[in-house]
C-alpha cells in the first residue's frame, strides 16, 4: 500500500485512545496502540503506577515492553493520568477476579464504565477488554444509558451516538506484544456496526484477521477457550495422581500415549494457576450450574492438585527429618515473574507455614519472597545455593534456567518433581 505524503498525513485527525487499567493486557496495549499513531491516555487508580509510566518505566516484567514505553512516552504519543481522559475509542482492561462462591465480580468493569460515562462523545466506542462473564457489554451499556440520557446507544436505539463492543485479549505472558499484532481478534458487537467501528482501534496494528461477531458471543469465546485447556489439563493431572496410587510412573504412560496419532495428553503439574484458566471457567459453571458439569469437575479437580502435590512435600519433608529443602519456582507458569493464583505459591507456602526455615525458595524471576512469607522463616536463594545445600529438592515451575542443569548437579538430591523434568 503506498503511503500518505507527508503533507497530507500530518493534516488527518490523530485518534486518541484511553485505556483504563494499566495491568498486564492495558499496559502493553497502549504501548503498541501508541506506536501505530495513535495519541494514547492510559488511565490508572494506582499513582505509582502512572508516575512509573510518566518516566518511561514499567511496573511489570514482559519482553520488550520496557524499550517500547520508554519511546511512546519519549514521543509524546503515550501519557498516563489517574484521571480518564475525552478521547475516540475508551478501551476498558481492568481485573475481573471471582468471588469467595466463584461468583464473577465486574465492579472494577463497572467502575470503569461510571468513569468513562461524564466524558463521552458521540460518535466515540467502548470496547471491553477484560475476560467478563456472557452479558457484561450490555450491561456496560445499559449503566452508560443511564448515566448519559443525552446519547443513545445500540440495541436502545436504531441510530446509536455510542458504539459498544467486546474484543478479548488471547496473549501469552512473555510474548504479549508479539502476540497482540500477530494473533486474530474476536471482535463482539452490540451491533455490527459496534464491531465495525471497533476493529477501526485494533486495524492500525493487528496483522491477525479480525472476526466479527456478537458481544455475546466474543463473551463466551474467550471462557470457552480457557476452560477448554483447563478441563484438558485437568485429565492429565488426574492422571497423575491415579498413576501415583498405582505405582506409575505419569511422565512414561502420557508419553507413549501421545505416540497415537490421535491423542495428545497435556503434561500435569501441581495444580492450574494463573488470572486465565484457573478463573474463566467459573463464569461459565456460575452462568449454568446444571448444564456445566465437566467444566465444574474439571476446576475441582485442578484445585485438588494443589493439595495431593502439598501432601507429597510434606513426605518428603518428613523422610528428610531437619534437612533444608529446596522448593523450584514459585511463578504460575515458566519463566515470567508473575506469581498470581500461582499453585506452586500455594504448595510452597503451605510448607513454609509448617516447616519454616527448612524451606528454601529458589525464584530466579523475582529479588523478594511476597509479604505471605513473613515470619515463616523461609528464605530465597540461588540455584546454586540450593544445589549446594540442601539435600532435597520440589520442583514445581519449569523454568529454563532449572531443565539446563545438568544431571551430575542434581544426582544427589531426593526430589519430588511435580512438572517431570528432573526425573
Amino acid at each position: 500500500m503506498a503511503s500518505l505524503p507527508a503533507e497530507l498525513a500530518r493534516a488527518l485527525p490523530v485518534t486518541r485512545v484511553s485505556v483504563i487499567g494499566l495491568g498486564y493486557i492495558g499496559m502493553p496495549t497502549a504501548a503498541i496502540a501508541a506506536r501505530s499513531g495513535a495519541r494514547v491516555f492510559g488511565v490508572d487508580l494506582n499513582q505509582s503506577i502512572v508516575d512509573a509510566v510518566s518516566a518511561g518505566k514499567i511496573h511489570i516484567e514482559e519482553t520488550d515492553l520496557d524499550t517500547l514505553v520508554q519511546a511512546v512516552v519519549a514521543d509524546g504519543s503515550l501519557t498516563a493520568s489517574t484521571d480518564v481522559q475525552r478521547a475516540d475509542y475508551f478501551v476498558i482492561a481492568v481485573p475481573t477476579p471471582f468471588k469467595h462462591d466463584h461468583a464473577p465480580d465486574i465492579d472494577f468493569v463497572l467502575a470503569a464504565a461510571h468513569s468513562i460515562a461524564p466524558v463521552l462523545e458521540a460518535g466515540n466506542a467502548v470496547i471491553l477488554e477484560s475476560t467478563s462473564p456472557v452479558g457484561t457489554t450490555e450491561q456496560i451499556r445499559d449503566l452508560l444509558a443511564k448515566a448519559r440520557p443525552d446519547l443513545t446507544f445500540p440495541g436502545l436505539h436504531d441510530d446509536a451516538d455510542i458504539a459498544i463492543a467486546y474484543c478479548p485479549e488471547r496473549v501469552l505472558p512473555g510474548q504479549i506484544l508479539r502476540e497482540l499484532v500477530r494473533n486474530d481478534r474476536c471482535i463482539g458487537g452490540i451491533t455490527l456496526a459496534c464491531a465495525q467501528r471497533a476493529q477501526g482501534f485494533y486495524g492500525p496494528f493487528v496483522e491477525g484477521e479480525c472476526v466479527l461477531t456478537t458481544a455475546r458471543t466474543a463473551e463466551m469465546v474467550k471462557l470457552v477457550e480457557n476452560a477448554f485447556r483447563d478441563v484438558n489439563i485437568a485429565f492429565a493431572n488426574e492422571l497423575s495422581m491415579i498413576a501415583d496410587t498405582l505405582a506409575l510412573d505419569v511422565w512414561d504412560v502420557i508419553k507413549l500415549a501421545n505416540r497415537h496419532p490421535r491423542v495428545n495428553i497435556l503434561q500435569p503439574g501441581p495444580g492450574v494457576g494463573g488470572h486465565c484458566i484457573a478463573v474463566d471457567p467459573w463464569f461459565i459453571v456460575h452462568s449454568d450450574p446444571a448444564n456445566a458439569r465437566l467444566i465444574q469437575t474439571a476446576r475441582t479437580v485442578n484445585d485438588a492438585k494443589i493439595g495431593f502435590t502439598i501432601d507429597r512435600a510434606v513426605d518428603l519433608m518428613d523422610r528428610l527429618v531437619d534437612a533444608p529443602v529446596a522448593c523450584l519456582g514459585l511463578a504460575f507458569k515458566p519463566n515470567v515473574d508473575d506469581l498470581r493464583g500461582s499453585p506452586a505459591m500455594d504448595v510452597a507456602l503451605a510448607l513454609a507455614r509448617r516447616f519454616g526455615p527448612r524451606v528454601r525458595i529458589v525464584e530466579p524471576f523475582v529479588d523478594a519472597l511476597p509479604a505471605s512469607f513473613d515470619g515463616t522463616g523461609a528464605v530465597l536463594i540461588s540455584l546454586e545455593e540450593a544445589l549446594r545445600t540442601c539435600p532435597g529438592a520440589i520442583m514445581l515451575v519449569d523454568h529454563d534456567v532449572f531443565k539446563a542443569v545438568p544431571p551430575a548437579r542434581r544426582a544427589h538430591l531426593r526430589l519430588y518433581d511435580t512438572r517431570g523434568i528432573w526425573r
